[in-house]
């Protein structure tokens, strides 16, 4: 899933953690860079659902 862009930046995909345990419909996705030089390890950043309306952990996928 991961694209390879100039360098060693790479576009990755974060998926919402608790989106997926509610069993609701949807997913909630954000795609976004990282340097995969600086940061080898998978991302986790707290980001906006819109179904959930509240801010959740968001965690890198493939």
């Amino acid at each position: 899933m991961a694209k390879k862009t100039k360098g060693n930046r790479i576009q990755v995909i974060l998926e919402c953690t608790e989106h997926k345990e509610t069993g609701m419909a949807g997913t909630s996705r954000y795609i976004t860079t990282k340097n995969r030089k600086n940061t080898p390890d998978r991302m986790e950043i707290k980001k906006f659902n819109p179904v959930l309306k509240k801010y959740t952990l968001h965690k890198e996928i493939k």
